[in-house]
């Protein structure tokens, strides 16, 4: 199937539903592409194939050298924009934040925030609470990101709330103050408050909703030429169409498949990165030793360790896959364990409370939520999971074979044949099938195991969360150069969303 992207002079129906507003610029883009999905073989991205992305991006034409200037200067104000729908949102953000201290030092002032919960009205103060319970009932997340996923769809939505808000960012424009009246009606002005009150010197969103409403009040405070707007995609593969807005500076995208999607939503080469999903820096940079780690946590030296997630909800089928693996990592004929069980159940006390409870014939190791990851996958030999792209990321680091054992409809589905096409791990929904397929790395498919490690250490990309913010920092000092939102195509309410 050839699908392509449509250029040339479009009408303001199209601006508001399909168009597209041109990137300028020119800056090369920086590009390692990762080992492709075979999901997305022989399709085709503005014409050309998707083996010709990687040329295309290169090609790109580069601007003139990047020079920092010498002396001191006052620190910068970075905003990143999140929301706890999910983990793996404010975990991008603080990499991000924690990636730019260690780099910069003092030069840039980060701070994180949920601006829709600490200043929005509804329905953005209540994302979180809808988000949880949409993912707890998963057929309605499915329905709900898939008919909000048509471009008529969520762009008449978030064009009415964008200008909404933008509306009374124009009345803070113009009388620099907020009004009481509006502060006592409603919500619309606070964001704005809440936005502007932080004075940025540049934001970064990670998250689909945090772009379309903060582009509307830099237009309206006249601060879209001045306040560059990076967007860091954290869905690793199959992604909502609401993360590409072609009004951003930069679109800092964790794989080629993710870069294809930008494209086709109109977003031009020369605003799309391709560098992978930042993990934080305590995580990817850590020099982790395998017999040190299991000591440090008590686990038997001797025995291969299987690592059991359900993030950090404890969802899917944790118990049972637990159970299946206590059976299976038992040789009843030499009577001893073949493996041991290291289970993270996060914050589902139930889940910890029920696996403690159990008769064990194998080591087990059952533990809550935990912060220090890096030391759990270090000492283990391979990872059970669902398909969340943090823990995927994570895992590949690390180079753990990955087993698959469940996914969130909508922004997961890609998740899996990213990981079984490019070898790295193998899907099984049935507990009985991952808790076999473990017993065989563990006992007489050892070759297999280190064939996966192999496979997922050529796939991770821990420089990421440094390669993004060092991108960031170079364009920052070179403002002149990035890209900038026509005035003429944002003058009026149909600005596209």
């Amino acid at each position: 199937m050839v699908i392509s992207v449509g250029t040339g002079r479009r009408s303001i129906r199209d601006a508001v539903l399909g168009g597209g507003v041109q990137g300028g610029g020119g800056r090369q883009l920086y590009y390692r592409p990762p080992l492709r999905c075979g999901l997305y073989d022989g399709s085709v991205v503005g014409g050309q194939s998707v083996d010709g992305l990687a040329a295309a991006l290169s090609e790109e034409a580069a601007a003139d050298p990047v020079r920092i200037p010498d002396g001191a200067a006052k620190a910068k104000n970075v905003l990143i924009l999140m929301s706890d729908t999910g983990g793996g949102h404010r975990a991008s953000a603080e990499a991000l934040r924690d990636a730019f201290r260690i780099e910069f030092g003092d030069a840039y002032q980060v701070l994180v925030r949920d601006l829709g919960k600490e200043y929005g009205g509804w329905p953005l103060n209540d994302m979180e609470r809808s988000y949880k319970f949409m993912i707890r009932h998963v057929r309605l997340w499915k329905v709900a990101f898939h008919g909000t996923s048509p471009r008529w769809v969520h762009g008449v939505y978030l064009a009415a709330l964008a200008y909404l808000y933008g509306k009374y960012a124009r009345a803070l424009h113009r009388t620099e103050i907020l009004c009481s009246s509006c502060r006592g009606d409603f919500s619309h002005c606070e964001v704005v408050a809440g936005l502007m009150k932080y004075k940025p010197d540049m934001i970064i969103s990670v998250h689909p909703l945090m772009q379309h409403i903060p582009l509307w009040v830099l237009k309206w405070q006249s601060l879209q030429r001045k306040v560059p707007f990076f967007t860091v995609v954290t869905d690793l593969n199959t992604c909502h169409p609401t993360w590409f807005h072609y009004g951003v500076t930069k679109c800092y995208c964790p794989s080629a498949e993710v870069a294809n999607r930008a494209l086709l939503r109109g977003l031009q080469t020369s605003q799309v990165r391709v560098f992978g999903l930042p993990v934080r820096p305590s995580f990817c940079r850590a020099e982790l030793d395998k017999d040190e780690m299991r000591k440090e946590l008590e686990l038997d030296p001797n025995l291969p360790a299987v690592l059991l997630m359900g993030g950090g909800e404890g969802m899917g089928p944790v118990e049972e896959t637990a159970r299946a693996l206590g059976e299976e990592l038992y040789d009843d004929e030499r009577r001893r364990p073949i493996g041991q069980i290291v289970v993270i159940c996060g914050r589902n006390r139930a889940l910890r409370s029920s696996l403690q409870s159990l008769t064990w014939k194998v080591p087990v190791k059952i533990r809550g939520f935990e912060k220090q990851m890096e030391k759990w996958m270090g000492a283990c030999d391979c990872i059970i999971t669902k398909a969340g792209p943090g823990t995927i990321a994570e895992a590949l680091i690390r180079g753990l074979p990955i087993i698959l054992n469940d996914f969130i409809p909508g922004q997961e589905v890609g998740n899996v044949p990213y990981v079984v096409d490019n070898g790295a791990g193998v899907f099984f929904k049935d507990p009985r099938k991952v808790a076999n397929q473990v017993a065989r790395w563990f006992s007489v498919d050892v070759d297999a195991l280190k064939r996966y490690s192999r496979n997922a250490l050529k796939l991770a990309q821990p420089e990421a969360v440094f390669d993004i913010v060092k991108d960031i920092h170079k364009l920052q000092q070179h403002s002149a150069a990035l890209t900038r939102i026509p005035y003429f195509l944002t003058s009026s309410f149909l600005y596209h969303i």
